[in-house]
Formats: C-alpha cells, structure tokens, sequence
C-alpha cells in the first residue's frame, strides 16, 4: 500500500469509482509530470449530492462537504489514470473551486476549504496549493460546487 492509499485508509476513506466522461473530454489529461483534472460535481453512486445555491438552498457546510466529495471524486479519476498508483502525485498545484452562489454571497472561500482541507489531510504539506474560488449562476446539472484540480507527478 502506498502512503497516499495508507493515509486514505486513516481518515477512513474509500475512494469512489471513477467517474466516466458525460461528453467529449476526458477526466484528467496528463501533460508531461502534470496531470489536469476536470471539473468534478459532488456525485455519489450515480446521484448528484448537493444541488442548488449557496446558501438558500445548499448551507455553506453542506457545500463545503460537496466540495469534498468532489476532491475525493478527482482523486477516483487520478488514480485510474495513473494506472491506480496514486503515490506517483508529488503534490497539488492548482484547485479551482465554482460555487453556484446567492447574489450577495461572498462565502466562496469557506466551501472551497472543503476540497482544499481533504487534501492537506491526504498529501500534508504537499497537498498545500494555488486556489481560486469562484462564484457562479449555475453548474452542470444543478450541481452547488465543482472542482478541479491540477497535480505534479512523476513518471
């Protein structure tokens, strides 16, 4: 067991399937040592777990989760992309966190932490990254929050 898949197991977590492309493009792209994930919504067995707007719909907590739940679902992707070995991620560069908002909300940062606080606790330091947090009118499907990320990793 590699020590991503041991500190997955220490936060009692089990990664998700990977989630199949709905259109043309694929869930992540590697490009030389990076490897670029596309935008994941919060989706559990097949069913979209937060729909809506933040907050009058979907709680900053509610959203922060599904913020989480999408970094776990990119991780699914990754480690089907790197042939399951999730110990070839050096570290988290990038995450680009849209949170579908509420005129008059500014709370992006706090959802975001959701996704940005699962990967400190699996990579530590090296899951430490650039972030923007953006909010918007809608996201595909409904979805309250969608994530992407980008990773350095070794051959």
């Amino acid at each position: 067991m590699n020590r991503v898949e041991t500190a997955l197991e220490a936060l009692g977590i089990v990664l998700p399937p990977a989630p199949n492309p709905v259109a043309a493009y694929r869930p992540v792209k590697i490009v030389g040592s990076i490897a670029f994930v596309s935008g994941q919504i919060p989706m559990r067995d097949g069913a979209l777990e937060a729909a809506g707007s933040v907050p009058s719909t979907v709680s900053v907590a509610e959203a922060a989760q599904a913020a989480r739940l999408c970094a776990l679902n990119g991780l699914a992707a990754l480690k089907a992309a790197l042939d399951g070995d999730l110990n070839r991620i050096q570290e988290v560069v990038r995450v680009g966190v849209f949170v579908t908002s509420d005129a008059g909300f500014f709370g992006q940062p706090a959802v975001a932490d959701g996704a940005s606080q699962l990967l400190v606790d699996v990579f530590g330091d090296s899951g430490r990254h650039a972030r923007a947090a953006v909010g918007c009118i809608a996201l595909p499907l409904g979805a309250a929050v969608e994530v992407e990320m980008t990773v350095a990793i070794n051959d």
